[in-house]
């Protein structure tokens, strides 16, 4: 059985549906404290390289583009495998992640991302 892969802002509540939470992103979220963050691990190794985080700065008009790119770098990215192989018998995963905007940030493209590699496995 695949992991359910799910993902919700860090500052939203906790609970129970949520399964193994993951935090996504490359900087600790702003304002939060780690005691405060309910998660299994921070996976910095998954979130975009700081220029292309940087280049993206969360404008809508690059959401296209950014999208190309970050893909092309989980494809190289060598934790993108070890991840994908420890959490296979997870039921669900919730990957966490800062961005105020819901619509254009990493973790939708990390979220569809891994599903695709899972669906691929086995």
């Amino acid at each position: 059985m695949k992991p359910v892969i799910r993902i919700k802002r860090v500052y939203e509540k906790s609970s129970k549906e949520d399964g193994v939470r993951i935090l996504v992103d490359g900087l600790w979220p702003r304002g939060m404290k780690k005691e405060e963050v309910e998660m299994r691990e921070w996976v910095k190794d998954l979130s975009p390289s700081s220029e292309l985080r940087t280049w993206f700065g969360h404008d809508p008009e690059r959401w296209p583009e950014f999208q190309k790119r970050y893909r092309t770098e989980l494809k190289k990215n060598e934790a993108v495998a070890g991840f994908v192989e420890k959490y296979e018998d997870a039921k669900i995963i919730t990957l966490l992640y800062g961005a105020k905007d819901e619509q254009h940030n990493h973790a939708l493209v990390l979220q569809e991302y891994l599903e695709q590699l899972y669906k691929n496995s086995r």
